[in-house]
């Protein structure tokens, strides 16, 4: 290759850099491009899918128009622990989702493993009483005198008939047998 070769060689590589150099910028600028034009075409066929963060997303599930007072209980059979609801009643609407806790404690010099095991009064309130986390789910051991507080989120199912006005939610922690 003689010398004529070779530049002209070289400014054909140069041209064909420029043009990639402009491709890449105008594929680099059509990307930025795209979000403002995805929303614009997404408003003009009113298929907005994108969330607005102001837009808070409210639970139309809940009946406002009632209130049902829950009660809540907690009871230990021949377990050494002390066992106890932070909160002994609160009123809620039916599709209102609720947290409350319970304090559990070992008073035993060794671990110990428990289950607790849910009771509804009246009874037919348990089938409209929806335990989304629960401890009583798995079996809990506890250290020798450790204190855990559990939660339990649930709900009140709207279909819960309207003379039933009050439930009460107890739960009782047995000793697992041979687990201790």
């Amino acid at each position: 290759m003689n010398a004529e070769q070779a530049r002209d060689q070289a400014q054909e590589n140069w041209r064909t850099l420029t043009r990639l150099s402009i491709v890449a910028a105008g594929m680099f600028g059509f990307g930025f491009a795209m979000v403002p034009f995805y929303k614009a075409f997404c408003d003009a066929v009113q298929i907005n899918s994108l969330v607005e963060r102001d837009a808070a997303p409210t639970n139309t599930q809940v009946d406002a128009s009632r209130l049902v007072t829950i009660e809540f209980d907690a009871n230990v059979r021949d377990l050494p622990w002390r066992f106890r609801p932070l909160t002994g009643y609160l009123q809620v609407h039916p599709g209102q989702l609720v947290q409350v806790e319970y304090e559990v404690s070992n008073a035993r010099a060794t671990p110990v493993t428990g289950q607790a095991i849910a009771s509804f009064g009246p009874e037919l309130a348990g089938r409209y009483f929806k335990k989304l986390e629960c401890f009583c789910f798995s079996q809990q051991t506890l250290a020798a005198g450790e204190t855990r507080r559990m939660p339990v989120v649930f709900l009140v199912d709207t279909t819960l008939p309207a003379d039933v006005n009050t439930i009460t939610l107890s739960y009782t922690f047995f000793e697992v047998a041979g687990k201790s």
